[in-house]
């Protein structure tokens, strides 16, 4: 047996030289198994490749038949090799024959083999292969001769990533890892794009996996574990750190991994195997990952992320890497893969490039979600581990009606979109051709529809839907997409073009909307236990005056003696909106002081989303000139479930009856008080639940440009007055009446398409 410092480090360098050779395929693969072979001293050296179809194929053999090579399959758990595959741990066995998941292959002609080692080949914890040796004689393995496997394993996994590999797989068939995968999410984002991978944090790209000098390899990981741990412990430094909070206990936790002594125990084995730094992070993680992959404790499963980052950041240190595309140089159709990300994130890529966003986490109702509607984007969301089983380039694509994602997608399922997409564009002409029409039901109800916006690029949609104004401008995302705090110029040259653009359609601008989960990076606030009920929206600009005098100074500035609707958010009770409003009023009569034009209309409402105000409505109506209800708060805290959390945001029906009750009672208070009301919420623009909206006598919906021609293509079908008699009927009595199948079936009955 060769020695055990010199062996893993020689057999590494020998492999690098015999990757640089002019060698085709197979024979570069013949080469590595007798590379191996020799320096293990073993009679037998086998790669058995996992292909798409879930067999393990015999890719290249020493001591083995050499007819069984491409001929010699196991299927995914048989035999040794299938269940080390399969549960991705290595295997040593002194006596391999006497194993009971043994499977004997007569025409490898392994007879005379006893002794056998196996250890899993992994890329990002998933399963490529199996790298088996095996003796003659009776022996057992020691753990640095595992070691060893384990580490020439990782550079078979980058040699299976290339492709030179692919001239060794079959017609007809490709190996597991660049398998078609399927994902079923939750829609987002209505819509379909065919497009490419871009991941919005990629993994770092190994391209250096053996060390030169072993030594000066350690250094550099004990270099990067230190800056590592530093740029960690200065994270507790910030202010929103300094009290107990759940943040504060999730960067404990992070930190605790980063010194964990096992970690950095089996970095340093790899690093002194022969690997360089970051090949021995990347080895390392994906051993990990295997096995935290396939436990049932959730717990564990949820830790995975934590280590994935820790790796991913100690990579990024070790070698500087950063991303494969730049927000500003994306590939043509780029669909940007992520676990979670922020709306501000979203809004640095070149929209005009973007066709889809793809999450493993969020709700409908994240703000992300929200701005991916407003850009027109396919967005699906909850697509469980996709981040580590894709690469940016990848093939994609994203159905965000379904929720369903095809990853790497076969011809005849790409071929079945491009259908889906051509029968969409038709659909468009279909409600193109209704965009002059007005809205009005079959039964005379006339219902306004207007949209949603927070971007200028939003605004020339509104000549292309009909729609008759701007029910929700969302005026935060210009202070989330910013790197300071937008000043007053900047502010008053955004809210004029906006009104320039909608004309002598009606625009409310909603007041600045901050803190929860909309976070700007100027703003530093101490940490939450409950952000979305924290210290945000209309609270935080009560008590930074200045902050909100600027932003209503700049929108009366901005109106130039046109009528100006302003719209305030979050009111929790009426006293909260009276300062507001006096706020407002006060800097019309600073402006009239000073000589300058002030709109020729105010109108100022409130947007109902905080239950507390459904007790002092009657308070609340005379004090307003119009309101709106703003359905995903309204919802979120009607039902305590967290929008952001996926395990609750979708557990609650918003139209089942304890809440369309709460809805009707609104519309019942403001037809006393003969204010206007429009829901603003993300559930105008999903056809049955407008529908249900209309229902209770909602006939004024805001919602995503793309939403407007479905939800006018309902109305001029609809005989609502049916539907409002049948639903109320359901809302009135004591029995519990799922009001979602009732109106499918009310629907079916119309021929509604909903």
């Amino acid at each position: 047996m060769t020695s055990v410092v010199s062996g893993p480090r020689l057999l590494l360098r020998q492999l690098r030289e015999t990757m640089a050779e002019t060698l085709d395929s197979q024979d570069r693969l013949d080469k590595i198994v007798n590379l191996i072979a020799d320096n293990m001293g073993a009679d037998v050296c086998s790669f058995y490749v996992l292909r798409d179809d879930g067999a393990l194929e015999l890719f290249a053999t020493r001591g083995l038949s050499p007819t069984a090579v491409h001929m010699t399959t196991l299927r995914l758990g048989e035999g040794l090799v299938g269940m080390i595959a399969a549960e991705a741990e290595p295997l040593a066995l002194e006596d391999a024959p006497s194993h009971p998941a043994f499977a004997y292959r007569p025409e490898t002609g392994e007879d005379p083999f006893h002794s056998f080692l196996g250890v899993p080949v992994l890329k990002a914890g998933q399963t490529l292969g199996v790298l088996v040796v095996q003796n003659s004689e009776r022996r057992i393995y020691r753990e640095d001769e595992t070691e060893a496997m384990l580490t020439t394993a990782t550079i078979l996994a980058e040699m299976l990533s290339t492709s030179e590999f692919e001239g060794l797989i079959k017609p007809g068939s490709d190996i597991d890892l660049r398998r078609p995968r399927t994902f079923e999410g939750t829609g987002f984002s209505e819509g379909v794009a065919l497009g490419t991978v871009v991941l919005h944090d990629p993994r770092v790209v190994v391209r250096n996996f053996v060390a030169d000098d072993t030594d000066a390899e350690m250094e550099r990981l004990e270099s990067a574990l230190r800056t590592m741990r530093m740029s960690i412990d200065d994270m507790f430094e910030h202010g929103d750190m300094q009290v107990n909070s759940i943040h504060r206990d999730i960067l404990e936790s992070y930190r605790m991994f980063a010194h964990d002594r096992g970690w950095v125990r089996r970095l340093s084995e790899a690093v002194q195997s022969g690997l360089t730094a970051e090949a021995a992070v990347e080895r390392v993680q994906n051993d990990t990952r295997a096995r935290m992959m396939r436990q049932t404790d959730s717990y564990i499963r949820d830790r995975l992320h934590d280590l994935d980052d820790l790796a991913n950041r100690l990579l990024r240190i070790l070698t500087g890497d950063g991303d494969m595309f730049g927000t500003k140089d994306l590939p043509e159709n780029a669909v940007i893969v992520a676990r979670n990300m922020g709306p501000a994130e979203l809004l640095e890529y070149d929209r005009s490039r973007l066709r889809g966003v793809v999450l493993e986490e969020g709700a409908m109702t994240a703000h992300v979600a929200i701005i991916a509607r407003s850009l027109g984007l396919a967005a699906v969301g909850q697509a469980d581990s996709i981040v580590s089983v894709c690469e940016s380039g990848d093939d994609i694509i994203v159905d965000g009606d379904t929720g369903t994602v095809h990853l790497r997608p076969t011809p005849d399922v790409e071929a079945i979109y491009v259908d889906k997409v051509k029968l969409k564009a038709r659909r468009q002409e279909q409600y193109e051709a209704l965009r002059p029409l007005p809205s009005v039901t079959k039964d005379g109800v006339p219902v306004t529809l207007l949209h949603n916006s927070g971007l200028v690029a939003d605004l020339p949609a509104l000549d292309e839907t009909g729609a008759e104004g701007v029910g929700l401008f969302r005026t935060e995302l210009q202070f989330m997409i910013a790197s300071k705090l937008p000043r007053l110029a900047e502010q008053v040259e955004l809210y004029k073009e906006a009104m320039d653009m909608a004309g002598d359609r009606p625009i409310v601008f909603r007041l600045l909307d901050i803190g929860g989960d909309k976070v700007v990076p100027y703003m530093r606030a101490a940490a939450e236990e409950n952000p979305a009920m924290g210290w945000r929206s209309l609270r935080l600009a009560l008590d930074r005056p200045g902050l909100l005098r600027t932003q209503v100074r700049a929108l009366l500035q901005a109106a130039e003696g046109r009528p100006l609707k302003i719209l305030v958010p979050m009111v929790t009770e009426t006293s909260e909106y009276l300062k507001c409003t006096q706020v407002i009023r006060k800097e019309v009569e600073r402006m009239s002081r000073l000589h300058m034009v002030v709109p020729s209309k105010l109108e100022i409402g409130a947007m109902i989303e905080v239950p507390s105000l459904l007790f002092e409505l009657d308070t609340l109506l005379p004090e307003t000139d119009f309101v709106s209800i703003g359905s995903n708060d309204l919802i979120q805290f009607l039902t305590a479930t967290d929008r952001a959390n996926r395990r609750v945001a979708n557990s609650y029906d918003p139209i089942a009856k304890p809440r369309l009750r709460v809805i009707r009672q609104i519309v019942e208070a403001t037809k006393r008080h003969n204010v206007p009301l429009t829901m603003c919420g993300e559930l105008a623009g999903r056809p049955l639940e407008a529908l249900a909206l209309m229902a209770v006598g909602m006939t004024r919906l805001s919602m995503g440009p793309s939403s407007i021609g479905p939800i006018k293509d309902l109305i001029l079908s609809l005989d609502l007055g049916a539907i409002q008699k049948k639903v109320n009927q359901a809302l009135e009595g004591p029995e519990q009446v799922n009001i979602r199948a009732l109106l499918k079936e009310l629907a079916d009955k119309q021929a509604l398409p909903v």
